[in-house]
């Protein structure tokens, strides 16, 4: 099958990887990279109707322009797919107005990070049944087994990786305040040995724990070269929002955003799991201690 790719940043230059690698034909744009075409005309004009758009690019203002650029070059049978973390609010939007232009579109919530080109990429669909079915060759090359679905009308696929993001959200503040509190305990723990023993058999292992003890292996029990300094990229707080909106707790969630905001006013070691944990999933850049905008880390007691 043949896909137009829009952005190749982390994400978009591994998924595109991985369908070429699955033998689909991936025609390219990104200003910043090397690419097939020089413009999203261009790159239209590279792709054989029905042609199908991959937008990979962050949500918000460029999300909003690619789209309306790629709906003035597109042919009517066309369709456009989101893979990025759009709100799902938008999403909606979006699709009222590509349906008035007699274009398809679709929103993908993916998760995966950089580890998406080597272990595949989950996928979570919204839209119209026949657009997503039309596209299953693309969704099955780029999740692994069992990995994707079409999990309801438009906005649902962004929707769902919002709420996905909120879970994470908490789970990673989980791990960070248990490994904070062994940090400043009695013991002079091993840190980075605790998080391999608890891989294996453990009630709390997971895929975070992982990636957990692949950063502390990496950059020792202080995570020294690490500020904690935690960004957040929005989901979180439309999580939350959306929680109020259908009058549903959300505390855990809550507190692990309030939790990031904290630390960016005072490090602490929680906050330094936190920001190695984004770093080894996303790829997602740590700041320097030197960096943050925050008061210097007391050490461990």
């Amino acid at each position: 099958m043949k896909i137009g790719m829009v952005g190749l940043g982390r994400m978009g230059s591994g998924m595109t990887r991985r369908l070429e690698s699955g033998g689909h034909e991936v025609a390219t744009y990104d200003p910043n990279v090397a690419s097939t075409a020089k413009t999203l005309r261009a790159l239209a004009k590279q792709l054989e109707p029905p042609r199908h758009v991959w937008m990979m690019v962050p949500s918000g203002k460029i999300t909003e322009q690619t789209f309306a650029k790629l709906t003035g070059v597109l042919e009517p049978g066309d369709t456009i797919v989101d893979g990025g973390n759009s709100n799902f609010r938008d999403s909606q939007r979006r699709y009222k107005e590509a349906r008035k232009q007699k274009l398809s579109f679709v929103d993908v919530g993916v998760s995966g990070g950089i580890w998406g080109l080597e272990l595949g990429f989950c996928l979570m669909a919204g839209g119209d049944k026949g657009v997503v079915k039309r596209l299953t060759p693309i969704f099955e090359t780029l999740a692994p087994e069992n990995g994707w679905a079409h999990v309801g009308a438009s906005g649902a696929g962004h929707f769902t990786k919002m709420v996905h993001n909120g879970i994470e959200y908490g789970l990673m503040q989980s791990y960070a305040e248990g490994f904070e509190l062994m940090y400043h305990s009695e013991f002079d723990l091993d840190l980075s040995e605790v998080a391999g023993i608890w891989r294996y058999g453990s009630v709390v292992r997971s895929w975070l724990l992982e990636l957990l003890h692949a950063s502390l292996e990496e950059h020792g029990d202080q995570l020294e070269e690490i500020a904690g300094y935690v960004e957040d990229s929005g989901e979180g707080r439309w999580t939350i929002n959306e929680a109020i909106n259908e009058n549903v707790p959300v505390p855990v969630i809550s507190a692990a955003l309030y939790a990031r905001f904290a630390s960016r006013r005072e490090i602490n070691f929680s906050a330094k799991v936190a920001a190695a944990l984004r770093n080894q999933f996303g790829g997602h850049a740590v700041k320097a201690i030197e960096q943050a905008k925050a008061r210097p880390d007391r050490g461990r007691k």
